[in-house]
């Protein structure tokens, strides 16, 4: 038999949600405007699997360098190699500038 090696493979820890009281998924985190140039970090909302970036990619920080359609083009660096990911605004948080 085969195991599975699919999207979300080995990510139980990372894909899993506090359970909490109130809204789970406020649509103001779904109508987050970025723009060019501004520095986001990559939070995967577990719950909302559209337009969601692979997991390897949770907890990174990139810059947004375009829109296409309702998602930004966020791009940052995997090791030494730049990467380009198509990431919709539910698992994006803008970074505060201090």
């Amino acid at each position: 038999m085969q195991r599975s090696r699919g999207f979300r493979s080995k990510s139980r820890r990372k894909m899993t949600k506090v359970v909490r009281e109130g809204r789970s998924n406020p649509i103001t985190n779904r109508l987050q405007k970025f723009n060019e140039g501004d520095l986001v970090h990559i939070t995967i909302n577990p719950s909302i699997q559209k337009g969601q970036p692979h997991p390897r990619f949770h907890g990174k920080t990139g810059k947004i360098t375009d829109k296409k359609g309702k998602a930004y083009i966020v791009s940052l660096n995997d090791g030494n190699k730049a990467k380009e990911l198509i990431i919709r605004p539910d698992h994006l948080k803008l970074q505060k500038n201090e």
